[in-house]
């Protein structure tokens, strides 16, 4: 049964059923205590909490889920993955514990046609009532096994919705373990289905087990999860996942750039399964928006791709893998991922630059890592400090294994000890951090539930109205709900009605004032989304004593509100010219809307030119000019989809959505504020453009007042230079090219003259020069140089030695800063000498770094009553590599 009859049989079923089929949500979720999307249940996470009345009692859905808690299994097992499909059902205070169970029984049974006799059972320990169900529907006592909290019961890991589960289990036969059921063999009794019963709220603690349960939900809710992947295995008789139809072109892939067939068993096995189910991973955590980075998800991005380049290694493929791989990812599933050919060229580029910058990286720690063999070795120890180890995989993203193969070859050992102590320091302080800030997350939550429970959501005016009439429905101070605050006192504040935007879609929150009937004032400082329908705002009482209760004018700042205006029409208008320009891959991946300035970061594989980028500023005006007309529509998500509305990555959307409109060539799905007609836009002006990460740029504009206010800038600093140079604005380029002109020439000259002065001290030098094993050696203190000079006398000192194997070390004091410059001589060069390995530890001695590539290097730092000592032990390493 191929994975497309599975998916549609799933959601055939549960639609027959009364469910409402409700597409995937992207790997990004909107949840801040979650990376990514691990779960099913994810995207419905408000209704099981109460937060939000669901449109519709049951659901069912095909939940694209990334997690790498069991990365390491990846490849040794055949059912764990970093990347799955978990179809699902869910009942949303409707059904329970009875219905979840028969529908899974019958569609597995019925349904997929698995035997009975092979479905095991789990159960929580203490839940009497599942097994009297199972055994109800009958499954056999002897195939009901009871389990504790770690097992079966579930929750997202974090603090929210959790409850005790049951699961089903299939029986893959003895040629896959000893019997004995679930709780014996995992790789045998195979976990096929999870069913959650939601009834509880779960606090901070460990992620599986020993964590307080806060109270019940409000309603007792399902949340089941059916592997697609696991169930392939099963129904398409494979021994792995790699061998379904999900992965199997892409396993194929890996075979052929291997020049071989993979391995049945060993360490070859598990690098061909690894290299090929990470792809599948890469290629929809890059369609879904994520971008390699140093941290958060980017860094799961990052740790995937750099771990299958590895494994390819290993496996003997040493060209590019990545490409081809997620190519044969997007090929295979485009059909029922459409995202991901949407995004085809973005993932082409993407792999392909972070694997060149990987193979740079591991050229770069391999440098690093002989020169600290060669000192351990040196200092007579037999283990690799944990320290450097630590150190190459944390600052130079070297993988620790590499580490430990190349000590191992050097028949050194590695401190692993202290490298695990380091690395759990590390991760302690992350998930600190992280605790800390998704406890401040669930105070504030929980004060917004309250409310919740007890008022309505306020009603929105602000698309109309500037201002309205409201009655203030919750007060939080400190993370609590009050009744009263005092002047001075900071606040937010619920409104029954309000005309200021909250902050979302990149636009920043409405300011303004709230004046009530009895002449108490408040600052509004921003606004800002509690939970999904509350507006907070935030705000500072002015004057008098705000109680809940209160009514009063709740007023917009109005020029505020008009710049963010102009900037968020205006983003809209460069998102499509940058695509018309750059292409479809260079979609928006966040935005800053403000007042008059707007930020805009886009996928994009290298730096704009200074064409493109006049091109892109001369576009977005000729927009604004042409005056287009700015319309605001509703409609279901489908229909707007249909219509080629946009939808922006990370962002949330509901089944009814606010479709922008500018002019016939932007389209996009937005809840912001915008310009009745292009022309209100005003000027826009691109100020910059960089790189914020790999294949990732941003530009920075100025729209409105600010454009022109920067406009009026640089009129008068135009006028103050041509002041200076004594001519009319108009000639000043010119005239600053003359005096320039005659500046270089004079420079020019110092350097001729400079630089004979220093070809005539590198003479002197060279004639100090000692001999050393098969060449001579140069090592002396200068003065009066700077570094870039310093490194061009060693270099020269070098050739002036005149014989092929020659080694110049110089430092110099230089405003303080110990500088050191290192030369090898072209010959020993050619051997595979470099000079950067002569100045380690020089460099570290002056408590500094150094750098350079090939043949001539230098190294600095601020201890320069060091710089003796440093400059012995580049003396050192000199003479080992003559003597070498």
């Amino acid at each position: 049964m191929r994975s497309t009859l599975i998916r549609q049989m799933f959601t055939e079923f549960f639609t027959s059923r009364g469910h409402r089929a409700v597409p995937s949500s992207p790997l990004v979720p909107d949840d801040p205590t979650l990376l990514l999307a691990n779960a099913g249940m994810n995207q419905f996470k408000p209704y099981f909490l109460g937060e939000t009345t669901p449109e519709f009692p049951r659901a069912t859905s095909i939940q694209k889920c990334a997690r790498t808690s069991d990365i390491d299994n990846v490849g040794r097992t055949t059912r764990h993955a970093t990347f799955f499909e978990m179809m699902g059902n869910f009942s949303f205070g409707d059904y329970f514990k009875e219905d979840a169970i028969a529908f899974a029984w019958e569609l597995l049974t019925e349904g997929y046609g698995l035997e009975k006799k092979k479905l095991w059972i789990t159960v929580y320990q203490d839940d009497d009532e599942a097994e009297g169900i199972w055994r109800r529907i009958g499954v056999p006592a002897s195939r009901i096994q009871r389990l504790g909290m770690e097992d079966n019961y579930w929750s997202m890991t974090v603090p929210g919705p959790c409850g005790p589960s049951s699961e089903a289990h299939y029986d893959r036969g003895p040629a896959f373990g000893e019997e004995g059921g679930p709780a014996v063999n995992g790789e045998r009794y195979v976990e096929l289905w999870n069913l959650v019963f939601m009834e509880s709220i779960r606090g901070e603690g460990p992620p599986k087990k020993d964590y307080p349960i806060l109270g019940d939900l409000a309603r007792k809710s399902i949340d089941t999860g059916l592997g697609l992947d696991r169930l392939a295995v099963i129904l398409q008789g494979a021994h792995s996942v790699c061998t379904t139809d999900l992965l199997l072109p892409t396993y194929r892939t890996v075979q052929e750039l291997a020049g071989r067939e993979a391995p049945d068993e060993g360490e070859g096995k598990v690098s061909f399964q690894v290299v090929t189910e990470h792809a599948r991973s890469i290629a929809f955590l890059i369609a879904d928006g994520v971008l390699p980075a140093k941290d958060g998800r980017g860094y799961i991005l990052r740790r995937l791709m750099r771990r299958a380049v590895r494994h390819a290694r290993l496996i003997g493929i040493d060209g590019p893998v990545l490409p081809a791989t997620t190519a044969s990812v997007v090929g295979n599933l485009a059909d029922v991922w459409p995202e991901l050919a949407a995004q085809a060229t973005l993932i082409e580029q993407v792999v392909a630059t972070e694997e060149e910058s990987f193979n740079r990286t591991l050229a770069q720690g391999t440098r690093l890592l002989n020169a600290a063999i060669t000192r351990t070795k040196d200092s007579g120890s037999a283990a690799l400090p944990g320290e450097t180890a630590f150190e190459l995989a944390d600052t130079y993203g070297f993988p620790v294994e590499l580490t430990l193969e190349a000590a191992r070859d050097a028949g050194l050992a590695v401190d692993a000890e202290r490298f695990a102590v380091l690395l759990d320091e590390q991760k302690k302080r992350a998930k600190a951090g992280g605790r800390a800030k998704a406890a401040e997350t669930l105070r504030k939550m929980d004060s917004y539930r309250e409310l919740s429970a007890a008022v309505p959501r306020t009603e929105f005016v602000g698309y109309e109205h500037l201002a309205a009439e409201s009655v203030v429905t919750g007060l939080i101070a400190d993370g609590t709900v009050v009744p009263a605050a005092d002047a001075g006192s900071e606040v937010d504040i619920v409104l029954d009605r309000s005309p200021f935007y909250a902050e979302a879609g990149g636009q920043i929150g409405d300011t303004g004032t709230l004046t009530t009937s009895d002449g108490t004032r408040l600052r509004i400082t921003g606004t800002r989304y509690g939970l999904e329908g509350f507006r907070v705002h935030r705000a500072r009482v002015l004057e008098g004593e705000l109680r809940t209760g209160a009514r009063g004018l709740a007023e917009v700042d109005a020029e505020r509100r008009a710049g963010l205006t102009r900037s968020h029409s205006a983003t809209h208008i460069l998102h499509a010219v940058v695509m018309a320009t750059l292409g479809e891959h260079s979609r928006q991946q966040g935005s800053l809307v403000e007042p008059d300035r707007l930020r805009f970061d886009f996928a994009h594989f290298t730096a704009l030119s200074p064409d493109q980028v006049r091109e892109i500023e001369h576009a977005v005006n000729g927009h604004v000019l042409d005056d287009p007309a700015v319309r605001a529509w509703y409609a279901d998500r489908a229909e707007a989809e249909a219509a080629g509305a946009i939808a922006l990555f990370g962002e949330k959307y509901g089944d009814t959505v606010r479709i922008v409109d500018i002019g016939d060539f932007s389209r996009e799905l937005c809840g912001g504020t915008h310009v009745a007609h292009g022309s209100q836009v005003g000027t826009f002006r691109l100020l910059s453009e960089s790189s914020i990460g790999s294949n990732l740029r941003r530009v920075e504009a100025l729209t409105g007042y600010g454009a022109l206010a920067h406009a009026d800038t640089e009129r008068r600093v135009l006028a103050e230079v041509a002041g200076l140079l004594g001519t009319r604005p108009a000639d000043a380029p010119d005239a600053l090219r003359k005096r320039l002109e005659g500046l270089a020439a004079a420079q020019d000259e110092l350097s001729r003259l400079r630089t004979a002065e220093l070809g005539r001290e590198a003479a002197g030098l060279a004639e100090h020069a000692r001999p050393a094993g098969r060449g001579r050696l140069v090592v002396r203190r200068v003065t009066g140089a700077t570094s870039e000079e310093l490194r061009a006398l060693a270099a020269e000192t070098v050739a002036r030695i005149g014989t092929e194997a020659a080694v110049a070390v110089l430092a110099t004091e230089h405003r303080s800063k110990a500088l050191l410059a290192a030369a090898v001589s072209p010959s020993l060069h050619r051997d595979g000498a470099e000079a950067a390995p002569l100045l380690t530890e020089a460099a570290r001695i002056i408590g500094g770094g150094s750098g350079g590539r090939g043949p001539v290097a230098n190294a600095g730092g601020r201890t320069s009553e060091h710089l003796e000592q440093a400059l012995a032990a580049a003396d050192r390493e000199a003479e080992r590599l003559l003597n070498g």
